[in-house]
This record gives C-alpha cells, sequence and structure tokens, in this order.
C-alpha cells in the first residue's frame, strides 16, 4: 500500500490526463466496430464471441436453432427477380364494411379503413365488376358510377337505383350485402340474392361469349363476380358457425375455377380447416401450395409451422431441450418457425399478445405488418387450442429473428426484404396503430454499454483536461479507497 502512495503521489496530472484520452480512444474504436459489426451482421460481435467461445469454457451451453436447410439456388433466385416490391395484395380474409368495419366504428368512435385502402378496394370493385359492354344496360351503368363514389350512402343508393331498372343486378346486391347489411345474417341474404342473379347472367355469357371480344370481356366481368359472391358466402357460412358447409363450398369454388388461384381462396379453406381441427386436410392443402415458386403469405408459413409445433409442442420444455438436445420433430418444428420468423416477423408479437390488434385491412403487404394483423386476427384461436404451441413460439422466435439476414439488402429463405414496407403499412393501417418495421432489431447490451464507456472516458479526459489537480486529487482518493 505504501508502494502504490508512494507511486501514485509521484503522477503528474500529464499522465492521468493521456490516460484518459487513451482510454477513451480504445473506447471509442470498440463502439465503432461494434456498430459496424451490428450494422452488417445484425449482432453485437462481443456478444457472439462470449456465448460461441467463452460460455462452454465455463460449463454454460446454450442450444441454439439450427440453420433451415437453404433452397436451390435457382428457385430462391427466380423468385427474387420475379416479386415486385411491395405489391399490394387483396386481404383474402377481409372484413364485412357493413356488418364489422362499419360497427367497430359506431362503437369505438375510431375509422378501421384508411382512406388509401377503401381506394384501392373501389380500384378492385371497377376493375373486376365492370366491363366496355356495361353501356348496354342501364343498371350496369348505373352501377359503374355506384362503384366510382366515395360517399357510403351514395353507393347504397345507387345500387338501390339499379335494382329498380334491373331486379337482377348481382353486383348491385354484391354492394348492398357489403356494405349496407349490418349483420352478417342479412349480408348473407343479399348475397344469396346476388348469386341467384350472377349464376343466370353468367350462364347467358357462357353460351356467347365466343361471338365478339365485347363479349369475352363480359364473360371474364360475369366470371368474377360469380366467385366473389360464392366466395363471400362461404365467408358468411364460417362466420355464422356453419363449418363444414364454408368447406365445401371453399372446395367446389377452387374446383369449379382452378386458375383463379391468385385470389387465394386456399387461405379461407385452412382456416375453416383448422377451426374444424382437420390438420390431416390442413396439411393436404399445405403440400399443393407451399411451393417455394409461389408467392408465400403469412398463412401458409405460420400454418406449416403451427402443425409442425403440434407434434412436440406438449411436451416441450426448453430446460430440457438444453440438457439432451433437440429431438428431430423438435429440430423441424424449430426449422418452421424459423422459415416463419424470416418471411414475416411481426406475426410473433401478436400470437403472444405482446402487441395489442387492430381490425385487419382489406388489402395486406405480404412480410409487412398489415399482413400480420391479418393473419393473427383470424389465426390466435388456432395456436390458443393446441396446448404448448404458444410457448415453443415463446421459447424459439427470438432466437431465429436474430438470425435472420440483416440488413434489408439480404436473404436467405426468402427474396430481400423491399425497402418501401414501412411506408405502404403505414398507408394500409389506421393511424391510432403503431406500426412496426422490420427488421427493428433491439441494439445488443454491448454497444449500449461501449458507447457508455466512450462517452464517460471523454467525459473524464474533458475533465482532466480543465481541472487537472482536482482530477490527480480524485483519482489518487479512488485508488486509495479501493
Amino acid at each position: 500500500l505504501l508502494t502504490v502512495t508512494v507511486f501514485l503521489s509521484t503522477l503528474t496530472p500529464k499522465f492521468y490526463f493521456a490516460l484518459t484520452v487513451t482510454s477513451s480512444f480504445i473506447s471509442g474504436l470498440i463502439f465503432v466496430f461494434e456498430w459496424w459489426h451490428f450494422r452488417k451482421y445484425g449482432t453485437s460481435f462481443i456478444e457472439q464471441v462470449s456465448v460461441s467461445h467463452l460460455r462452454p469454457l465455463i460449463g454454460g451451453a446454450e442450444s441454439s436453432p439450427p440453420a433451415p436447410a437453404a433452397f436451390s439456388a435457382g428457385d430462391s433466385e427466380a423468385s427474387r427477380q420475379n416479386m415486385p416490391e411491395c405489391k399490394v395484395w387483396r386481404n383474402p380474409l377481409n372484413l364485412f364494411r357493413g356488418a364489422e368495419y362499419s360497427r367497430y366504428m359506431w362503437v369505438t368512435g375510431k375509422e378501421p379503413l384508411t382512406y388509401y385502402d377503401m381506394n384501392l378496394s373501389a380500384q378492385d370493385h371497377q376493375t373486376f365488376f365492370t366491363c366496355d359492354t356495361d353501356s348496354l344496360r342501364p343498371s350496369d351503368t348505373v352501377m359503374q358510377k355506384a362503384w366510382r363514389e366515395r360517399n357510403p350512402q351514395a353507393r347504397i343508393k345507387a345500387a338501390h337505383q339499379a335494382l329498380e331498372l334491373n331486379n337482377d343486378c348481382a353486383t348491385a346486391y354484391v354492394l348492398l350485402a357489403e356494405e349496407e347489411a349490418t349483420t352478417i345474417v342479412d349480408a348473407e341474404k343479399y348475397f344469396k340474392q346476388a348469386l341467384k342473379a350472377g349464376e343466370m347472367i353468367y350462364r347467358k355469357s357462357q353460351n356467347c361469349h365466343s361471338q365478339s371480344p365485347q363479349h369475352e370481356a363480359q364473360l371474364r366481368r360475369d366470371t368474377n363476380v360469380l366467385v366473389y359472391v360464392k366466395r363471400r358466402l362461404a365467408m358468411c357460412a364460417r362466420k355464422l358457425g356453419r363449418i363444414r358447409e364454408a368447406v365445401k363450398m371453399m372446395r367446389d369454388l377452387m374446383k369449379e375455377f382452378p386458375l383463379l388461384s391468385m385470389l387465394n381462396i386456399h387461405e379461407n379453406l385452412l382456416e375453416a380447416l383448422l377451426e374444424l381441427q382437420a390438420y390431416a386436410d390442413v396439411q393436404a392443402v399445405l403440400a399443393k401450395y407451399d411451393d417455394i415458386s409461389l408467392p408465400k403469405s403469412a398463412a401458409i408459413c405460420y400454418t406449416a409451422a403451427l402443425l409442425k409445433a403440434r407434434a412436440v409442442s406438449e411436451r416441450f420444455s426448453p430446460e430440457t431441450a438444453s440438457k439432451r438436445g433437440l429431438s428431430t420433430a423438435e429440430i423441424n418444428a424449430v426449422e418452421a418457425i424459423h422459415r416463419a420468423v424470416e418471411f414475416n416477423p411481426h406475426v410473433p408479437k401478436y400470437l403472444l399478445e405482446m402487441k395489442s390488434l387492430v381490425l385487419p385491412p382489406e388489402h395486406i403487404l405480404k412480410r409487412g405488418d398489415s399482413e400480420a394483423v391479418a393473419y393473427a386476427f383470424f389465426h390466435l384461436q388456432h395456436w390458443k387450442r393446441i396446448e404448448g404451441a404458444l410457448n415453443l413460439l415463446h421459447c424459439t422466435w427470438e432466437g431465429t429473428f436474430r438470425m435472420i439476414p440483416y440488413p434489408l439488402e439480404k436473404g436467405h429463405l426468402f427474396y430481400p426484404y423491399p425497402s418501401c414496407t414501412e411506408s405502404a403499412d403505414r398507408e394500409l393501417l389506421p393511424t391510432f396503430h403503431e406500426v412496426s418495421v422490420y427488421p427493428q432489431k433491439e441494439l445488443p447490451f454491448f454497444i449500449h454499454f461501449t458507447a457508455g464507456l466512450c462517452s464517460f472516458s471523454a467525459m473524464l479526459a474533458l475533465l482532466t483536461h480543465q481541472f487537472p489537480e482536482l482530477m490527480v486529487i480524485f483519482a489518487k482518493a479512488v485508488s486509495i479507497v479501493s
């Protein structure tokens, strides 16, 4: 102690200033390197080294989920080239305007749909429910104007005018079912009338579609109307508890119009089959539609993960798995969760109820927060029904999230994440909803630590430069006390 005291008494203020400047410089270099490593790889270098190399030396072990098998480079590259950025899709499970969205607004006073979302729907209606021959029929001419109306009451009034001109105007019944009906029962009544009128018009169009290009366009329009009506009737049956009837209607629709797979009717079927707990049928649907060459969806990826988790979730324990390692079935479940989380990392927080849900929009952005809201809104109950599934998701999703390629320009299983995702989601989701941003990775502890260390040592260097004698006394006092 006497030797240390003598040594400290001989040190000058310049030594302490040089020491603090050097430590500040070194900690700054460490911070810059940590930040660069995190931006490039998405992990802290110090944390990675400590977990991978130091922890095993002191007897610790951590079971990290294995990396899933990569798909062929050709398929992956083709999917990346063919996938347009920020393409907005119609939500296969969108709710009914009058019976669900409007009722929410009446109760809460909040508008669940954005203008951008409703404008996209208006464009959809004009594209699918109108054609060049509408000018030949007064009722269709009125409906052409109705789809362009911004005011809901004006659209409803126009639909009634169309029915006065033609009692078999299917698109008028569709509009009334969507917007005037305040219950699902009323909506179903309107859709049944639309189905009767739509089938009659569809048969007429089939008989004369080869006569001219105008007749072909009319057949396409009448086909779109018929498919839309049948799908919404199946959704009405699902919402009213007639699940088996809904499943039959969806299967018949997919069999009758196999070329309309882009409408994603299979996602309605998956949700209904999960409600029936017909897991073998769900697997059969997934086997047909879960293909790397097709655009993925959260419904497909997370349903596949749910089925894999179902096989092991009841007996899964993180403590046991860390001791004995993962079994083959558990590895398959973890890989499926990894794949789902990479496709859409927003979903787990909704399924684990770490973030509140809102009504799903009428359009969704694949891999975005809007798709996560739409998926979790309908599928949360299916995850809760399988014992231990949410626990397995909770134990694994954060680890798989850290394995997601970073930054955005990279991709592992899927095409790179588009940079315009956040802006598109903000236009689709209501203003009162906090939009998730991908990939919002939290800064590791060691980045905070090195930043604090750098700032603290820089402050000491500044104080030593300004008050050298005072800082020497302080340093000696701290050394003696310690």
